[in-house]
């Protein structure tokens, strides 16, 4: 099998790597307090029920601020929007510390957490869309994978510096690594404003009076593109399940890490991130490779959704502080794998025109599994020890596979990497297979 490559123009390289220098400080910013969240949230008087509702709070606001943040990006253009996800999530980081120091309760560290969701809404489906219109909008028609996939990386060594440094700085005063956040994003802030530019993508001119009837024409746009194209809303579907397991799983090995090498090191918290960013880094390597052998998307989505079942299963599974590290990593390999492979396919599918709307539909869909899984599994792991529920949520995210498998049968266009079609090609081959190029149409759903 033979994957078909396109030469990329120097504008678009150009573009690319302003995307990659944007994205590595926003994560390194956003992934220094990773490593320490749930701590300071104990540290400032939450019990452990309170700190994943707190952090449920954070998928209420990706829930509730998506859709109408993804209009923004697709009116008032993707630019405009990035530079308020910086603002608000700098202003909301500052405000969790000044509310552990006044003793505020959960209520007040809620509030800010659905704040902290409005800033991540701002640029989830905005940054991307910028990239995916600017690249095409330039000349650029090859696959976005790999593009994607080192995104990914650079995103993987960003988050492994901030979460080592967020560590360390929090073994000092847990509430450093949020002040350092939003410095960075300030600093974010003034480079984006003078490097960044809509290209591709024509923004609207919107006034007060017109703009509920534009974002109401935008949002059932990407609404029916998002959700009644079958084969997009079960992959949708299917992400949802998973991350609402995914955001528990994130915060939780903090305390039970450090509970399993019964010392309170903080610092380990930051390695384990650390080492965590390198699994994901190794999974987006992995990506081109098995683009080299693989026809389909869902294949992938499928191998690694396993692979994070298993792998998950087996951190409540060990008894002690290595083997449950090694699953741990094994399932960040997995995700490192899948989300690449999965947002191409997204982009796949979705318009231009709303692009923006529906990765921020596809955002919300997951916010809603984050909510109920943070929330639940959190008063859970209250009563039954994170053990259990790594070993329930571990097999409650196998039930994502029948999705993806439903999706696969349809045979959507987007399933399909460039230059294969066949029935040869449905799952993982040797290389060197001859392509077919015949492309199925797939109908969305009425």
């Amino acid at each position: 099998m033979t994957t078909a490559t396109a030469t990329m123009p120097p504008e678009a390289s150009n573009l690319v790597r302003r995307y990659y220098t944007y994205a590595g400080i926003y994560t390194l910013a956003a992934s220094i307090i990773w490593g320490i969240n749930t701590l300071f949230l104990l540290d400032a008087g939450l019990s452990i029920a309170e700190v994943f509702i707190a952090n449920a709070a954070f998928s209420v606001g990706t829930v509730l601020f998506e859709i109408p943040t993804g209009v923004v990006a697709d009116t008032i253009g993707r630019r405009a929007s990035f530079l308020l996800s910086l603002v608000v999530l700098a202003a909301s980081t500052l405000a969790y510390v000044g509310l552990a120091q006044a003793g505020a309760g959960i209520v007040a560290f809620s509030i800010a957490s659905i704040f902290i969701g409005l800033g991540f809404t701002f640029y989830s489906g905005a940054m991307e869309a910028w990239l995916v219109d600017g690249v095409q909008g330039l000349g650029y028609e090859g696959e976005m994978d790999g593009i994607f996939a080192n995104a990914q990386i650079i995103g993987g060594v960003a988050m492994l510096f901030g979460t080592v440094s967020g560590g360390l700085l929090g073994q000092i005063d847990l509430a450093l690594p949020f002040i350092v956040r939003s410095a960075l994003l300030l600093i974010l802030l003034g480079l984006a404003f003078f490097g960044m530019h809509d290209i591709g993508f024509q923004p609207r001119k919107v006034t007060w009076k017109t703009l509920p009837s534009e974002a109401k024409t935008v949002a059932t746009n990407g609404v029916r593109h998002g959700w009644r194209t079958r084969p997009l809303r079960l992959i949708m579907i299917a992400g949802a399940i998973q991350s609402g397991f995914f955001m528990w799983a994130w915060y939780a090995w903090q305390p039970y890490f450090l509970e399993l090498l019964e010392r309170d090191a903080i610092w380990v918290a930051g390695v384990v991130a650390a080492l965590l960013s390198l699994a994901m880094i190794a999974g987006n390597s992995l990506v081109k490779f098995f683009m080299r052998f693989c026809g389909r998307r869902t294949t992938l989505l499928l191998w690694t959704a396993a692979g994070f079942s298993v792998a998950s299963i087996g951190v409540g599974w060990a008894t002690n502080f290595p083997v449950a590290l090694l699953f741990l990593l094994v399932s960040a390999i997995a995700m490192g794998v899948q989300m690449p492979v999965r947002q191409a396919f997204i982009h796949a599918i979705a318009p231009s025109e709303e692009r923006a709307t529906v990765v921020s539909f596809d955002s919300m869909i997951s916010g809603v599994g984050g909510v109920a899984g943070q929330a639940g599994l959190g008063i859970y792991s209250e009563k039954q020890g994170y053990a259990a529920v790594y070993v329930v949520g571990g097999a409650v995210v196998a039930l994502a596979a029948p999705f993806v498998i439903a999706a696969r049968r349809m045979k959507p266009p987007a399933d399909y990497f460039e230059g294969t079609h066949s029935s040869e090609t449905d799952g993982c081959v040797p290389h060197g297979l001859p392509s077919i190029t015949h492309v199925n149409t797939v109908a969305a759903d009425s």
